[in-house]
């Protein structure tokens, strides 16, 4: 499913007011059910420390390309291997499970556990506490909890936001009226540290102003690329126009982009096409690391990927902001 456009436009006609409206009970609803899982879950602890990654609405914020950051971060402050555990959302297996790259494909863990396990050592469940327990019981230093700001199963000893600096929390709407999973004052409550994405807004600064706490910036950057020429772009993310934006920062000569919904299983005839309309243009087929991994080995030998990483305005300040943070928690336990 791709992101409504309307759940980022804040007035005007194309806000859809009345579409907004209607949906707005079945927001409060869905804020309601969060706001009764986070009171009445009585959360796991592990013996190895929790940083969650996390964000008050849906949609990509570069959460991922962080956590993989993050990752390397306190893996030298640790000194040992850091986990990332997911429930594996688009996967059909409950777990918990340790994500082997060998064995395993998209179907089976989701896309991004799999992609993140290229790099270093991914566990799922479906219970992100079994996951955590696994991690813990598998000699992991620490764990990172990716998009788990509203999941409160496992005890987090640190909890970081990431905002879009651009859009902000869009309309200010809870899903499905809007993009947000829980009024912000109340998850901005539960957040250690904010993680401006991107350049910030003044819809963005506005939606931070009930925020006291410290805040990091941060931006996505391209990684270094082999390939060269005209491009034609493919994604299933939850924000496809940041692909293009990344795409066109690179230097490459974008001839087309196709976005697909977020975490989309591409079909023969898709991918038939695709490879049609490259070839008609002449142009390479370039795509994200997260969709390069659902695609069939065949097919993906014909693409290639755009490589994202996270860049902090000031990496020293953000790690000694976490390091303050983890001595702080490891003092009280």
């Amino acid at each position: 499913m791709r992101a409504p456009t309307f759940w980022i436009v804040r007035e005007g006609r194309d806000s859809a007011p009345v579409l907004r409206l209607l949906l707005s009970p079945l927001g409060w609803l869905y804020g309601a059910s969060v706001a009764y899982r986070m009171a009445t879950t009585v959360p796991t602890k592990v013996a190895i420390p929790v940083i969650s990654i996390g964000n008050i609405s849906a949609g990509g914020t570069g959460k991922t390309p962080l956590a993989q950051l993050l990752r390397g971060l306190l893996a030298d402050e640790l000194g040992g291997l850091v986990a990332i555990v997911s429930r594996g959302y688009g996967g059909m297996l409950k777990g918990p499970v340790r994500v082997d790259t060998e064995v395993h494909r998209a179907q089976d863990v989701g896309d991004e556990p799999l992609m993140l396990a290229h790099d270093g050592p991914v566990f799922i469940a479906k219970d992100r506490a079994q996951a955590g327990q696994l991690a813990a019981q598998s000699g992991m230093a620490g764990l990172i909890l990716d998009d788990a700001h509203q999941n409160p199963n496992l005890e987090k000893n640190l909890s970081l936001v990431v905002v879009d600096g651009n859009v902000g929390f869009g309309n200010g709407r809870l899903i499905p009226a809007g993009p947000l999973r829980e009024p912000p004052a109340r998850g901005l409550a539960r957040t250690d540290g904010v993680i401006v994405m991107g350049a910030l807004s003044e819809d963005a600064r506005d939606d931070l102003s009930c925020y006291h706490g410290p805040v990091f910036h941060a931006e996505l950057a391209t990684g270094p690329i082999d390939f060269k020429g005209p491009v034609l772009g493919f994604c299933g993310i939850g924000r496809p126009e940041k692909f293009d934006i990344s795409l066109r920062e690179a230097g490459l000569d974008v001839v087309d982009l196709h976005p697909f919904g977020d975490h989309h299983v591409y079909r023969d005839h898709e991918l038939k096409r695709l490879e049609c309309l490259a070839k008609q243009a002449g142009a390479q087929l370039v795509t994200t690391a997260k969709d390069y991994v659902r695609l069939p080995i065949d097919f993906a030998r014909k693409v290639r990927v755009l490589p994202v990483t996270v860049r902090l305005s000031d990496p020293e300040a953000f790690l000694a902001f976490l390091c303050a943070k983890l001595d702080t928690h490891s003092r009280r336990d």
